[in-house]
């Protein structure tokens, strides 16, 4: 098996966290992408880079694309339901066409701790509420919108280790 680095960004930890199985499920070896020497990404034959979901773009994906490793598997991190949301426009927002067809990108659902936020991600998402969420009829919210309206301001985590099996799976299957 080709050596297989697994890097990741993560703001609150969801990303880690998925990263960490990962690389436990992989024998992979494991990096934070804020320590991550440019130069050793092209050493290893698969790269899996996983990054939280801000405001519709991938976080550090531009780093990871920059360094272009030979393969690469992205994984994102949000709060959504990967099975209902179409990623669409956010895969078209992060990547080129071109860059799409040579890379396969998996979605996990992570959580929110509105404690843990930082100031500008709090003040985000309470303008994403007043102006946004609290002028919808009710019959105009989608599921995203009811998540985000169930969670807003408490703590809910939707990490699953099992969710990483598809991931393992088209690896083992390259």
């Amino acid at each position: 098996m080709q050596r297989i680095a697994v890097i990741y960004s993560s703001k609150y930890g969801a990303a880690k966290k998925y990263a960490t199985w990962i690389s436990e499920a992989l024998g992979a070896d494991l990096f934070d992408k804020k320590k991550t020497d440019p130069a050793r990404i092209k050493s290893y034959g698969l790269v899996v880079y996983g990054g939280g979901i801000y405001a519709g773009g991938i976080s550090g994906i531009k780093f990871i694309l920059g360094h272009k490793p030979k393969n690469l598997v992205v994984f994102t991190v949000g709060l959504w339901n990967p099975e209902t949301t179409d990623y669409t426009s956010m895969l078209k927002k992060n990547f080129d066409p071109a860059v799409l067809d040579e890379i396969k990108v998996f979605h996990l659902r992570g959580g929110i701790d509105y404690k843990r936020l930082g100031i500008a991600d709090r003040a985000m998402l309470a303008v994403i509420k007043k102006f946004v969420m609290d002028r919808k009829a009710p019959g105009e919210l989608t599921e995203e919108d009811r998540v985000f309206l169930k969670t807003y301001g408490g703590n809910v985590d939707y990490t699953d280790r099992s969710a990483i099996k598809p991931i393992i799976d088209y690896i083992r299957a390259k």
